[in-house]
């Protein structure tokens, strides 16, 4: 299958694949039958997925059970009025009807919108309008539910509502539907054919600093994450793949589908409710998991359990994104596992365009390097290209052309995406810098970028020096307006739990910055916290910190 989208699938050397490597888009190329039927065509009884929860229970499903499953899906939408550009909403946590879900959905011509389950009334109010949904595909729990029912009044373009996994009063239940629908569901022809013009599926950004955006890409995104997973990831044919993701964010299209289906991999699910490091390394040994991505944050819990007491042995690869890895992150899982934290950098908006690939060695806190067929660079606060060591923002060069996997743009936000897109530049808002080698190394958000006494400091540096003391699980470093200095640098530190917060503690902590780097980088401002304040989809809000920090001011 993946020979069929990219030019080769070997490569010599690190400049070979950065030179050479080219994905190939087909005119007119859809997912569901491009992919998945043309693979349960040729190998139907391939495996595709494993799922398995907390409780113990599990599922297989094949290529062929996708294909058949995705037919009686697409079907039953179709006979409900669902069409091409139609807006569908699904809240299905981690549960294996997502899978096959979204391939009906991408067959159909409509536009899947992935959404995490914990929206209230108002956020789907918001995004039923902002988006004009048709349909919400939900797992049944009451709490998901009681929201989408509050939401319908006001919501005048929600016209059905699909339960999974149960029953409820006014829902619709996918299961039944499926029963008496059919099982094939041939290529649309005419107006509703595929085309490589069609939006594939929009994501809400998690929506850190006011309303979430919506980002939409386009029928040859899945063959952008080619990138994602047969050479960042490093997925194999025959291989199990594990991205630890809610599908409610696009990191289950960086992880747990579209690359890593093509690459000739299954995808695990694992269904949890909440993380518990010690069960997830559990599912890791006994699905003999051969691949494995997770933010840095899951892997800062994972070392601090005995690694020994688990088979690890089919663990052949693992990778790191969704926020900066921090290298004693990196040292700890190396020691333990003997396997190198491969960092990669992307957004919502993108796939990979960062990474640290197979054919060099990372170097621990770095982001690795420009991805093929993405020009990047980092621009200064003038425009112009930054030099060695010289931080700027990271910026996508598209004046050459678009490559696969970049979006189309912000839904229905013309002035967002030209502020953010034009004069043939996308702008992150992200910043790095760059050595003498070409590795990138991540500063922050430009948003979070603090000035004090003339210098510019980045949050993850002092936040990585702070998490290489032992007292310290997580932290987040932010600016405090000052009189003097114009602002100082702030940490809000989550201890161990042999630890206990105080004025010995603090200034403990801030000789430790001072040791590890620059000492006009150290925060002069310690405060402990039980949690940090993080976003729907696990993300710091150092935006709300902030606020916080002005309330008190202001008392």
């Amino acid at each position: 299958m993946l020979e069929r989208f990219v030019n080769r699938t070997q490569f010599s050397s690190w400049e070979d694949f950065s030179q050479n490597f080219q994905i190939l888009v087909p005119e007119d190329f859809n997912f569901g039958f491009d992919v998945v039927d043309e693979i349960a065509k040729k190998d139907p009884e391939r495996p595709a997925l494993h799922w398995c929860d907390e409780d113990g229970h599990s599922a297989k499903l094949t290529f062929e059970q996708i294909r058949l499953r995705s037919n009686r899906v697409a079907n039953f939408l179709r006979s409900k009025g669902i069409g091409k550009g139609d807006a569908v909403m699904l809240i299905l946590k981690r549960r294996y009807e997502f899978w096959y879900s979204m391939v009906a959905l991408h067959k159909i011509g409509a536009v899947a919108i992935p959404a995490t389950h914990l929206l209230t009334t108002k956020d789907i109010v918001y995004r039923c309008n902002a988006a004009d949904i048709k349909a919400i595909i939900s797992v049944t729990e009451e709490r998901i539910q009681t929201e989408v029912d509050g939401a319908v009044a006001d919501s005048p373009t929600l016209a059905h509502k699909i339960a999974i996994n149960g029953s409820r009063p006014g829902w619709e239940s996918l299961e039944e539907r499926m029963a008496d629908a059919g099982d094939e569901f041939h290529r649309p022809a005419g107006e509703d054919a595929p085309s490589s013009t069609d939006v594939l599926v929009t994501y809400f950004t998690s929506g850190t600093t006011g309303l979430p955006k919506m980002v939409q890409h386009g029928a040859s995104y899945p063959l952008g994450h080619i990138l994602t997973a047969k050479f960042w990831q490093n997925v194999r044919p025959g291989g199990l793949h594990l991205t630890v993701a809610d599908t409610g964010w696009a990191k289950t299209a960086w992880g747990k589908i579209y690359g890593q289906w093509i690459a000739g991999a299954a995808v695990l699910a694992y269904d949890m409710e909440r993380f518990v490091p010690q069960k997830l390394l559990e599912v890791v040994s006994e699905c003999k998991v051969s691949t494995f991505c997770a933010p840095p944050t899951v892997f800062r819990y994972l070392i601090q359990e005995d690694l020994s007491q688990y088979d690890l042995s089919a663990l052949e690869y693992c990778v790191v994104a969704g926020e900066p890895l921090n290298p004693e992150v990196y040292n700890a899982w190396l020691k333990a596992t003997g396997l190198r934290l491969m960092e990669g950098f992307g957004q919502t908006e993108t796939v990979v365009i960062l990474g640290n690939y197979p054919w060099f060695d990372p170097r621990p806190g770095s982001t690795g390097k420009p991805s093929p067929g993405w020009d990047i660079d980092l621009l200064n606060d003038e425009g112009e290209p930054c030099g060695v060591g010289e931080p700027g923002q990271i910026v996508v060069r598209t004046s050459d052309g678009v490559p696969p996997g970049m979006f189309r743009g912000y839904y229905r936000d013309d002035e967002l995406t030209r502020e953010m897109w034009h004069d043939g530049l996308y702008y992150t808002g992200d910043l790095a810098w760059r050595d003498e080698d070409g590795y990138y190394w991540f500063v922050g958000r430009a948003d979070d970028i603090i000035k004090t006494s003339g210098y510019r400091v980045g949050p993850f540096e002092v936040e990585s020096a702070l998490l290489e003391h032992p007292a310290v699980t997580e932290c987040a470093v932010t600016a405090v307006p000052d009189a003097m200095r114009g602002q100082v640098v702030k940490a809000t530190c989550v201890l161990s739990k042999e630890y206990a917060g105080g004025d010995e503690l603090a200034k403990e902590l801030q000789e430790h910055v001072k040791s590890t780097t620059a000492p006009y980088k150290y925060p002069r401002i310690v405060e402990f916290v039980d949690v940090l304040p993080k976003t729907i989809s696990g993300k710091i809000r150092r935006t709300e910190i902030r606020e916080q920090d002005k309330e008190r001011s202001q008392d």
